[in-house]
This record gives structure tokens, sequence and C-alpha cells, in this order.
């Protein structure tokens, strides 16, 4: 599922296919678990950014307890990666919604925001926090910014601003092409997008591949099984920068790493 979709609407999905084909569990991901839906997917974004995360502070050895960060978004992606990334022991000092943004520098109380969230539709006005607006929550000084609402947030306008020192892209699309040349010129290391949010089409690979085998994990060999696969595709990515020069930045060498995959496949299939 992805924005303004949920479970429910994969589940409708999944009947209107078995109504006119039959019924095909694997047809559809992101199903509730009483469908066919795998245990984990809800959070398996916003889990596998916090991987990433943990393995970029380890690069630019940056303790993890206490680091600082700011979450721009606080839906299904940024509420899960705010609440897991407090319980490894982060200091998620700000987030935001579409109706404004909260911040605490002594960092949040999780529990309490979520509650407030769903009780009022927002976090803004969350007791014991300080209110900020979206675009002042990119430009906050802390340890990593993590962009989990829409597209385009950074910018050419914004970029030089950033204060960050590690970017996470939990969005799609959340840095343009300029803003993220400034970004690398400022030495700020940026976690993709394509890599940073896999984590949720992961565990939709996983449903799928549960539903042709009719097979059910619990939800801890999910979370192993997504940890692992997070961080080794970090790795192999850092791995491949190390040995091609030209791969100036994370996204430049995710690219070129994928790229050739698919270019191995195709050689050895006789296409190429």
């Amino acid at each position: 599922p992805d924005m303004n979709t949920n479970a429910q609407t994969m589940s409708w999905i999944l009947d209107q296919y078995g109504r006119k084909y039959g019924h095909t569990t694997s047809i559809v991901t992101g199903k509730p678990v009483a469908l066919g839906g795998s245990h984990g997917r809800e959070a398996a974004t916003g889990r596998g950014c916090v991987h990433v995360m943990d393995e970029a502070l380890e690069d630019l050895e940056i303790p993890r307890d206490g680091a600082s960060v700011a979450i721009q978004g606080f839906g299904n992606v940024g509420s899960w990666a705010a609440r897991l990334a407090a319980d490894a022991g982060y200091k998620v000092i700000a987030v935001s919604d579409v109706r404004g943004g909260i911040h605490a520098p002594q960092g949040l109380d999780l529990p309490e925001v979520v509650s407030h969230s769903r009780e009022t539709g927002s976090v803004v006005d969350a007791p014991g926090t300080e209110p900020i607006s979206n675009e002042d929550l990119l430009e906050l000084e802390c340890d990593v910014l993590m962009p989990a609402a829409l597209g385009e947030v950074l910018t050419s306008a914004n970029a030089d601003r950033v204060r960050a020192r590690i970017v996470v892209e939990a969005a799609n699309h959340p840095t343009t092409p300029v803003a993220d040349e400034i970004l690398a010129d400022k030495g700020v290391l940026v976690v993709p997008d394509i890599l940073a949010n896999a984590g949720g089409v992961t565990v939709s690979y996983f449903e799928w591949v549960q539903n042709n085998q009719e097979i059910a994990w619990d939800e801890a060999d999910v979370n192993s099984r997504l940890e692992h696969r997070m961080r080794t595709a970090y790795q192999e990515c850092r791995q491949f920068m190390a040995t091609h020069d030209e791969a100036r930045t994370m996204r430049e060498g995710a690219f070129a790493l994928a790229v050739n995959r698919v270019v191995e496949a195709a050689q050895l299939r006789g296409y190429l």
C-alpha cells in the first residue's frame, strides 16, 4: 500500500480479482494477515529506514544512543520510523504532519505523541512540545533528517540550510537533483529512497513468497529477514562505491549497482 491506501484497499483488490479470475492470494501484497498478509508488513518501511540509519551512523562513527533525529511526516512510514528509532536509543527531536510539526530538543515522548495524534488527528500541540513548521523542521540541527512525507521537499532553495549530517530518504524522491548536488558538496550523506525505503517492498516480496509456498512466517522471522536484507543492501552499496570512484553519492552507487546486476542477468541469458 502507498499513500492514501491501506490493507483494506488491498483486500478489495484481492476480492475483485478473485471474483473475475478465481481466488489467488498472491495477486496483491499488503493484505491484512487474516487474508494472507504478512506479519510485520505495516511497520516494514519504517523499520527498514531505521536499519539503514544504523548503518549510516556507523559509517560516520556517530554513536547511536542519543543521536538526534528529525522526521518530516507522521503517516505509516514516519510514525513507525519514529517509534522504532526511539526504541533503538535514538533521540527523536521533531516530527510533523500535514498540519504542522512539533519539536522537543530533549527528545519527544513518542508514546504520548502517538496517542495525541490518534485522538486529535495530528501531532500538533502534543503535550510538552514546541510548534515548528514543516519547512523549519528540514533545517533543524540534528544527526539525521528523515523526509517521510511528500516528494521534492529538499530543493535548491533550502538544501544549503540543511544542518543534518545524514539524510535518510523515507519518502519517494524527497530530494531534487540540484539539492542532491548541494548536499553532496556539503558532505551530507544521503541514503537514497530506492535503498532507504525498500523495507516495505521487501516484506511485500516476503508476503508473495509466503503466499506462493502456502506458509506463514512469524513476525520475528520476517523482521530478522528484513534486517538482514536492508543492512546487506546498504553494505553492498558502500562496497561498490569504494571500488568505483565515479559513484560519488550513494544514489549513484545504488543505481549503478542495480544496473550492473540487470546487465549481468541479460548477458547470462544471451540478450547482450
